[in-house]
């Protein structure tokens, strides 16, 4: 079978070992009564057997393609020993965070169960990007919560011996060379355009250089916050201004990047889409491309029918923007750290983008890790390990998740802004503002 890496999993893996970092998804599910531990473990065993069940190995030459091997799932279940109180649901979810989590040596992902004071529980899901993105990962929760398993194929770590992974990866390389040949073409145009003075890239895309004052280079815990709102409030609200579920989302982190002053020079924010194209029976683990977004922030309040027709277009014309970035991904196995580390800098000090990621209606089933609902459930997209000093040098960071499932949207933020937003509580003000903004009432945490 071909479990060679795909060229974009290939480049989130390359970038997590050039920067040190890498983006996590962390699933997080509240309740109110006590868990089912078997249920969980068995949930953690299914796992085990789907997009989860894999790790990366490295490929003996350098510019060779990494492998997909088998990774069974822990035999046993993190269970915290001493209970929390509910209050400190979040803090606990931060240090599960800052667990170790590598796609290559393991694990990929972990699970883990807090007991709460006086009742109840909070489970926790950690997976790296480099091994499933949001939508893969959603569809192994709600596999393993059906008790659904998936043999891959994958063969075991150290299968092929050291001769004949170089042979073979050789052969592979030169297969590839039309591809890598295309790749290059499609760099340089992609490049242009990036540069054009039409593109988000141009002078009204940059930042100031600002510094939070916290400095140091210990890792430190993002600033997250997270909101419920009804969905029959969500979308009577929606349409009401004109728009859809998922425009009111991007109107809302519109709002909220205004608050935050994340915005260009021309007072607009730009907002980053990964748009799924995942199909049945897709292996990949990053199976998106990107859309963007000018919004005008200052107008997302009255009306989102301009914002919902900007997404239309923007969505409309993935596919042609997508094909230059996927060649050039053919790139990938010979770019060297020196220049990812270099690539990173610059993007960093030109870009005021602001990530969104939208899971829309997801499947009742993964707000069930235990086989029975969960009181509450949010999914959200960490970077780590991170410090203050690499959230000031890249400029700032601002990304939020949203999703639909048992009767409420969820909205995840995590949010570093160097001298405005630099702890929970001055991001909780903020999201707190920006929803009211839109005319929204809920739960934030």
């Amino acid at each position: 079978m071909d479990n060679q890496l795909a060229y974009m999993d290939q480049g989130s893996f390359l970038g997590l070992r050039a920067l040190g970092r890498q983006p996590l998804i962390q699933f997080v599910w509240i309740y109110d009564r006590p868990v089912d531990v078997d249920g969980l473990l068995r949930f953690q065993k299914n796992l085990g057997h789907g997009l989860l069940g894999r790790r990366i190995e490295r490929s003996p030459i350098p510019f060779g393609r990494h492998r997909w091997v088998a990774q069974a799932a822990p035999a046993e279940l993190d269970v915290a020993a001493t209970a929390r109180l509910r209050d400190e649901v979040w803090d606990w979810a931060d240090t599960r965070v800052s667990l170790p989590i590598d796609p290559e040596h393991g694990p990929a992902w972990h699970l883990g169960v807090q007991p709460l004071k006086p009742g109840g529980a909070a489970v926790s899901l950690v997976v790296s990007h480099s091994v499933a993105d949001g939508r893969a990962v959603s569809l192994a929760i709600a596999d393993a919560v059906q008790g659904d398993r998936h043999d891959l194929g994958y063969p075991p770590p150290g299968a092929r011996t050291a001769r004949s992974a170089v042979v073979r990866d050789l052969a592979a390389t030169a297969r590839s060379l039309p591809d890598i040949a295309r790749g290059l073409v499609a760099a340089v145009r992609t490049a242009r355009a990036e540069i054009s003075p039409n593109g988000f890239r141009g002078p009204s895309g940059r930042i100031k250089s600002r510094k939070s004052g916290l400095g140091g280079d210990e890792p430190l815990a993002l600033p997250t916050a997270a909101a419920w709102v009804d969905l029959d409030l969500w979308d009577r609200r929606a349409e009401m201004l004109g728009g859809s579920s998922n425009s009111l989302f991007l109107g809302l982190v519109a709002r909220l990047a205004q608050g935050m002053g994340r915005v260009d020079g021309a007072g607009r924010v730009v907002l980053v889409l990964p748009v799924s194209d995942r199909r049945a029976g897709d292996r990949r683990a990053n199976a998106l491309s990107v859309a963007k977004i000018s919004v005008d922030p200052a107008a997302v309040t009255e009306t989102l029918s301009a914002l919902r027709k900007e997404v239309a277009a923007a969505l409309a014309a993935v596919p042609g923007m997508s094909t230059d970035l996927l060649a050039s991904m053919a790139m990938t196995p010979f770019t060297p750290r020196a220049l990812l580390r270099r690539l990173e800098k610059v993007a960093a000090t030109r870009s005021s983008d602001v990530g969104c990621s939208n899971l829309g209606d997801c499947d009742a089933r993964i707000n069930r890790p235990d086989g029975t609902d969960a009181d509450r459930i949010v999914a959200r997209s960490i970077e780590s390990p991170v410090t203050a000093a690499i959230l000031d040098r890249m400029g700032g960071h601002l990304f939020a998740g949203s999703g639909r499932v048992h009767g409420r949207v969820f909205i995840s933020v995590g949010a570093w802004i160097p001298g405005a937003i630099t702890s929970r509580r001055q991001l909780r003000e903020r999201f707190v503002r920006a929803i009211s903004d839109m005319g929204l009432t809920g739960t934030v945490e």
